[in-house]
């Protein structure tokens, strides 16, 4: 096909495309047999490229056996001119090699002589969900998806905005369901008021909604986000009632990307929950947050991403001992995760796990750390059977339906002694039902893994989290250990928390021992164990083998 002839068939298809509200899009210049596909059809059914040549005869290949005739036979009609249209349900064989009900609809698209020229139409995947959402009218979550990965097929440059609101169960339990339904359809048409009608709006999960704009900067989206908080709190109203509604809102630009779509939303999350729990509801953008190249730090993240997809590729375990606070016997250690690659070289976890736990792909990740950690502590428990091992466990993992079920048999798989593991969590946990992780550490308890407490002090709510939940360990963050010899808030603030864990019968780690004075300082206080680089930075399984054989 003729240069001039890819640029038609481009223009006609990118124009269907905006219309198909989230369907896969095929055209074919008939003349050539030559078609291009959307992106999102040739990931989800495997297709080999998004331009094809005979493209029928390869899509019969995924149709199922039962229902290929009848296709086979549209199509001909319509090559052979003696139909204009294609209209046909079937079953198509999608990546994973399982069916999915799928209708078809195309027509023939004639030149001005009436000569059949492209033959294009949508195919609609009925085993995904709706790309309209119901209550607002606006696309959905998965239209928004489809609409990533439109976008960074065409390389161009977006502005990806996502915005919430906090507390919007006490609309729904004040006012009723009917009536916050009423709310965010209100607030889905009061978008296009703030952000301009040139922008795409997307109604997410819950009272989220998302927007997508090809011509606003981070600034001026900061800047609308303002006009419209200030609107949300001192304006609104919903058929004459008079709302309140408090704002979050968090932004991703992204310039000619070539990224999953599910790379580009876990960053975006990341901005999101940073605006929503550590900004008070402030415009947050990425960029602001990782400090560093934008692009380059979303590419890496996608990088890092797709290696879990491919058994935890370049992944790796450190691991930093934990010794007696007053014999400085080891203990344990603590298993912490890193990231190798050629291109990127070592990266630590802190610039890849915050953005990662809002991914779906994270639980994957969290299995392998697992697995490895409990077949790594069998080495260690061969030399000295009295040490226990902690993991760190994410967010995303425990609110899971099925964690204890996959840890129990991670447990049975390795052969790991329960009695050995102590799972660590972070004071995130609080976002989950209070009873439901009563209920999962009792039992955890009960079979003899022990729950530690990291970061202890840093929440708003640590009081309240270890009254309420059982923990065996409370961790007290290096923050208030660093400067402790000359710093007395930070004295009264580990001398109370050592209180309070001893009230709850909990274990005490100090970490982030740099020197031997804090160490010798941390003794006037109630503390178990002792964590930090005055006694090993975190290093390889082979290196903490020698250190405890070298005893």
């Amino acid at each position: 096909m003729a240069g001039k002839e890819y640029v038609r068939l481009n223009s006609i298809f990118d124009t269907v495309y905006v219309i198909a509200e989230g369907a896969y899009v095929f055209l074919c210049e008939m003349k050539t047999n030559i078609s291009r596909w959307s992106k999102s059809a040739v990931d989800f059914f495997d297709l080999p490229s998004e331009y094809m040549y005979d493209a029928g005869s390869i899509w019969a290949e995924h149709i199922h056996p039962d229902d290929r005739q009848a296709y086979e036979q549209s199509i001909a009609d319509v090559f052979s001119g003696k139909s204009s249209s294609h209209n046909i349900q079937y079953r198509a064989r999608s990546a994973d090699g399982r069916y999915t009900v799928c209708t078809c609809r195309g027509m023939v698209i004639r030149n001005n002589d009436g000569t059949p020229e492209y033959f294009g139409g949508v195919i609609r995947n009925h085993g995904l969900f709706s790309y309209i959402d119901p209550v607002t009218g606006l696309r959905s979550l998965y239209g928004y998806f489809d609409d990533i990965t439109g976008i960074f097929c065409q390389r161009r440059n977006a502005l990806f905005v996502m915005l919430g609101l906090s507390s919007f169960s006490y609309i729904n339990d004040v006012y009723g369901y009917n009536f916050g339904n009423r709310v965010l359809q209100v607030l889905s048409r009061t978008l296009s008021r703030f952000f301009g009608s040139d922008s795409t709006f997307y109604r997410m999960d819950g009272p989220h909604f998302g927007v997508i704009s090809l011509s606003m900067t981070a600034d001026e989206a900061a800047e609308k986000y303002e006009e419209l908080r200030n609107y949300l709190q001192k304006e609104f109203f919903v058929d004459g009632e008079k709302i309140t509604l408090t704002l979050n809102g968090g932004a991703v630009q992204a310039d000619r990307m070539d990224v999953a779509s599910e790379t580009l939303y876990s960053c975006l999350r990341y901005t999101y929950n940073e605006s929503k729990h550590n900004k008070c509801g402030d415009f947050t953008v990425f960029s602001d947050i990782v400090t560093a190249d934008n692009k380059k730090v979303i590419e890496r993240l996608n990088t890092i991403r797709g290696c879990i997809s491919q058994g935890c590729r370049g992944f790796y375990l450190c691991y930093q001992p934990i010794v007696d606070a007053k014999t400085e016997k080891l203990k344990g250690m603590e298993a912490l995760i890193r990231w190798k690659d050629e291109s990127y070289g070592v990266v630590p976890p802190g610039l890849f796990i915050p953005v990662l736990e809002q991914d779906a792909m994270f639980p994957e990740l969290g299995r392998w750390i697992l697995r490895q950690a409990m077949t790594d502590g069998k080495q260690f428990l061969k030399i000295n059977p009295d040490l226990v091992i902690n993991v760190n466990l994410s967010y995303t993992q425990i609110k899971k339906n099925s964690f204890l079920k996959e840890l129990f048999e991670l447990i049975e798989e390795t052969g790991f002694p329960i009695e050995h593991l102590c799972l660590e969590i972070t004071e995130r946990c609080r976002l989950l039902d209070t009873e439901m992780l009563k209920d999962m550490f009792s039992i955890l308890r009960q079979r003899g893994v022990k729950i530690a407490v990291d970061d202890f002090g840093t929440g708003f709510s640590s009081l309240g989290f270890l009254r309420n939940i059982p923990v065996d360990v409370v961790k007290i963050d290096r923050e208030f250990v660093k400067d402790i010899r000359k710093n007395t808030a930070d004295q009264y603030s580990v001398k109370f928390i050592s209180e309070l864990a001893g009230a709850f019968s909990a274990d005490v780690c100090a970490e982030g021992i740099e020197n031997i004075e804090v160490r010798d300082f941390l003794k006037n206080y109630n503390i178990g164990s002792l964590q930090g680089y005055y006694y090993s930075k975190p290093v390889t399984v082979n290196e903490l083998l020698e250190k405890i054989n070298a005893g």
